[in-house]
């Protein structure tokens, strides 16, 4: 006697109705524009770029094909490395220390302190300053000549160094301006932390 494999019958498929079109086509407009703005001013350069990357590029003249010898002439330039390495160095460097210090900011202002309100915002408000206004504090903090860390330092008998003018102290010091935004890291961070249902840290303690 033979079987015949049972296949199950297959769904219908359902049209969308009015308001799942509403919504898909709301989806497709608030995303549009988005969407524009990265194939003019990211997608779209980089393609470019890549193009241009193969020719001898003049402003003043038509783009010459040469092919690979521009990339030739960078991966045979010393430069290019030690712009790797310090590429490296940064980003080994900051990410986990930037990181790091924002889950500890986090864990800390989660506690149910007096205050902690102003903490939060005080911690916050840096992130969310003008860059312009960040390079020109920074710029007087870490001058050499009258800046206020080398002030601080000399009250203690410290001559400080010259920051972003020492090929020893300039990537420390980027290093050290790129921990002001952390607050943006911080506040995601926290509000992972306050979604953690309260029975959990209760079960944990015991």
């Amino acid at each position: 006697m033979q079987t015949a494999a049972l296949t199950p019958p297959k769904k219908p498929k359902r049209k969308m109705g009015k308001m799942a079109r509403r919504e898909e086509l709301a989806f497709w407009l608030f995303i549009l524009p988005w969407f524009i703005g990265f194939i003019l001013f990211s997608g779209g350069p980089i393609v470019a770029s890549m193009g241009i990357s193969l020719t001898e590029y003049s402003i003043l003249q038509p783009p010459r094909f040469i092919g690979l010898e521009n990339y030739n002439l960078l991966f045979n330039d010393e430069l290019f490395y030690r712009s790797v390495l310090n590429t490296v160095y940064y980003v080994g460097v900051s990410v986990p220390l930037g990181v790091t210090l924002a889950f500890l900011m986090a864990i800390a202002l989660n506690q149910k302190l007096r205050g902690q309100t102003w903490f939060r915002t005080i911690f916050y408000l840096p992130s969310v300053v003008s860059g312009i206004a960040v390079a020109l504090l920074w710029g007087w903090l870490l001058n050499p000549d009258f800046g206020l860390i080398n002030y601080m330092l000399s009250l203690v008998g410290i001559q400080g160094p010259k920051w972003l003018y020492s090929t020893t102290w300039a990537m420390p010091s980027i290093i050290l301006m790129s921990l002001w935004g952390v607050g943006g890291s911080m506040v995601v961070f926290l509000a992972g932390l306050q979604g953690i249902p309260e029975h959990l840290y209760e079960a944990a303690e015991l």
